[in-house]
């Protein structure tokens, strides 16, 4: 396929021989120019190092256009290094490639760079392009995947004309809590010793900051700590005023005998455990409220691929009076629900686990289609309208919906995300869907009629953790320097529309893989630098509770620690760190919507500086994954930052003059600096 999306594997820059460099040498001695643009003409040879278009606001004029909006977009070069440039476009509704010619528009303020534009007409069918630039008898082409000097077969910027991604999140912080393990609220649904008993584990309620492991081998799933909706609605002031996220994302809510929630037993009530509906609809208010910190967004966890083997659809164990669940008879009204090898006692079910039986979505209009998204008492359209009206959906191994059993991923998959979204778009436009997948989401990202965004273990969780941590998110050794670190989020980018981009789910840890500050060692350091990142970088920062921080803890459920509300505050200097920096994006649109561009990696010296810019600031982001102090010298003409200009260390307040088309700061071991025009 032309644009089957391929990780980036990165290329070296061709620049121009010793020349170009010993012109630019003597500038730098003389004070005077600073770039090798200087040193550009029409030499038959493209500047790779002046090359860069991304759909920020600078460079697409229609990042999610209309129908019936053509998009012009902006190409820059080093200024004289060019004689032409063409777009070339494919469009899904011809099945052919297009070119429109570029023109030369305009220069750069500081005259270091050529800006040329042209427009792709505007139509409703889905477009993918990609650059091919001459100097003469050199060519160059660029797409979302970067500079080649063959053309590409992979990795085109996209065009969706009608595709929206919710502002709310793209320009949002979202906070991710697992109930049972954040803040007990009311004692009074607290689960007590042997309350119940399931699969043979009889409940534990355990004092809070202790244990995570059951007493009774192979029970931790039974473990209770009393945490609950009331506990999340009386700490909404620590999330929205103190950290200054405004988006909550809870784990599952809905009644299930275990304290993950992930097996459902009824998905229209909010397990007692953790209240009732009615506090749910108490707790939707209060986060929407501006009366108590910024206007909030909350989004359920929706397991949608199977249930648990204790709902009344499947009702195993007999708990159910007044309805005979597909265990129970095979002439049971929902014994089409799920798909069955040999009733009773082989089925479809999750990874196996019986007790989470698969759901069998069957054909379009088929019972369990309309009971969970298609109908207007569907368990996604109940909670999106009043008197709930959350504004999102997170997907729980939404890869794995499908019809009789099957391990999804398929067309039917695809069929299903496809309806989701037009039943959940039809309550509420603004919702957002956020898609569970641990690689390359794009078979559910880019064609504009499935999921929003999705959880970024491949394009954010994994390559942070290798780089600052030196173990992948399981806990395993893997390092990787600075360079590779780059051209990983580089190629991760490139799988994606950039609306897409920005409304990722970027998430240092999660309630699936061990704590971040588990693999850092418990070094607070590492978790500054990954919080720097983490609130600059493109995609929706996700605090995973407690690890604003620093939160220890291994694999599950070790990773699902009680809150420590001892250092739930900003005495502690992680805690504050992450309101300074989460204040810092709130302020300026550039860190959520700008343009992304790699300003410098040394892998001797263990740093990485990027750009986030846009019409309005032009910020440059330094980081030091060292342990010792280093003076970084960011090369801020990058960004067309004009000598003499100011910049302001946002975190520290140290204002830097740049000189020589560079800013040189000294950023400490394991932290960051984050400079802004």
């Amino acid at each position: 396929m032309f644009n089957q999306r391929i990780p980036f594997q990165g290329k070296t820059p061709r620049r121009s021989g010793t020349a170009l460099w010993l012109a630019l040498c003597a500038a730098l001695a003389a004070g005077g120019v600073t770039t090798p643009a200087q040193a550009a003409s029409n030499d038959n040879n493209v500047e790779w190092n002046g090359l860069f278009h991304d759909q920020g606001p600078l460079y697409d004029n229609h990042v999610e256009p209309t129908a019936s909006q053509a998009v012009t977009l902006t190409l820059r070069t080093f200024k004289g290094d060019i004689t032409s440039a063409t777009i070339k476009y494919y469009d899904s509704g011809t099945s052919s490639f297009h070119t429109v010619a570029m023109s030369w528009s305009s220069n750069d303020p500081t005259g270091t760079f050529d800006y040329w534009k042209g427009t792709i007409p505007a139509s409703a069918s889905e477009k993918y392009y990609r650059f091919q630039i001459h100097d003469g008898t050199s060519t160059a082409w660029l797409n979302a995947a970067g500079t080649t000097s063959s053309e590409p077969s992979s990795g085109d910027f996209f065009i969706i004309p009608g595709f929206t991604t919710p502002g709310w999140m793209k320009n949002g912080v979202m906070y991710q809590i697992f109930p049972d393990r954040f803040y007990n609220g009311s004692t009074a649904n607290d689960v007590t010793n042997g309350q119940y008993t399931y699969s043979g584990c009889a409940t534990e309620k355990h004092a809070w900051g202790s244990s995570v492991y059951a007493n009774v081998s192979g029970c931790n799933t039974a473990v209770f700590f009393g945490g609950d909706l009331a506990g999340v609605d009386q700490k909404l002031g620590y999330i929205k005023n103190t950290l200054g996220a405004n988006i909550i994302y809870l784990n599952p809510i809905f009644l299930s005998p275990s304290n993950h929630k992930y097996d459902t037993e009824d998905y229209m009530t909010v397990d007692p455990a953790f209240g009732s509906n009615s506090t749910l609809q108490t707790l939707a208010g209060d986060i929407h409220s501006t009366g108590n910190g910024p206007k909030g967004y909350l989004v359920l966890d929706g397991v949608f691929n199977h249930t648990g083997d204790t709902h009344k659809w499947f009702d195993r164990y007999n708990w159910w009076t007044g309805i005979t669940g597909a265990y129970e008879s095979q002439s049971s009204p929902t014994y089409g629900y799920y798909t069955f090898q040999n009733w009773p006692n082989t089925y479809s079910a999750f990874f196996g686990f019986s007790s989470m039986p698969k759901l069998d979505y069957g054909a379009s209009g088929s019972a369990v289609r309309n009971a969970i998204y298609g109908s207007s008492t569907s368990v996604v359209q109940t909670y999106l309208k009043s008197p709930y009206s959350i504004d999102g959906w997170r997907l729980d191994a939404a890869q794995y919906l499908d019809a009789s059993g099957g391990n999804g991923s398929d067309a039917t998959n695809h069929q299903i995300m496809a309806e989701l979204r037009t039943a959940v778009k039809s309550v509420n436009p603004n919702a957002d869907i956020l898609g569970e997948f641990w690689g390359n989401s794009g078979p559910w990202t880019t064609d504009g009629k499935q999921w929003d965004g999705a959880m970024n273990y491949d394009g954010f969780t994994q390559p942070v953790s290798e780089w600052i941590t030196g173990k992948d998110y399981s806990g395993n050794a893997a390092s990787i320097p600075a360079s590779q670190f780059d051209s990983w989020l580089h190629g991760t980018r490139a799988n994606y529309p950039t609306d897409v981009q920005q409304a990722m789910s970027n998430f240092l840890s999660s309630h699936d893989i061990s704590r971040f500050g588990g693999r850092a060692g418990g070094d607070i350091w590492k978790t500054y630098l990954a919080l720097f990142f983490q609130m600059t970088y493109v995609g929706t920062p996700t605090i995973y509770y407690g690890d604003e921080y620093g939160m220890q803890g291994g694999a599950d459920p070790d990773n699902r620690r009680t809150f420590d509300w001892t250092v739930g505050s900003i005495t502690n200097s992680a805690v504050a760190l992450t309101q300074k920096l989460i204040a810092i994006r709130n302020a300026y649109p550039a860190l959520r919507t700008g343009s992304f561009m790699t300003l410098l990696t040394d892998d001797t010296n263990k740093l990485y500086s990027y750009g986030r810019f846009d019409a309005t600031n032009r910020i440059a982001v330094a980081l030091n994954n060292d342990s010792v102090t280093h003076t970084i010298t960011v090369p801020v003409w990058q960004l067309s930052v004009a000598n003499g200009s100011q910049l302001t260390e946002l975190v520290s307040g140290t204002v830097y003059t740049v000189q020589n088309g560079q800013v040189s700061v000294a950023v400490n071991g394991h932290y960051g600096a984050i400079l802004a025009q």
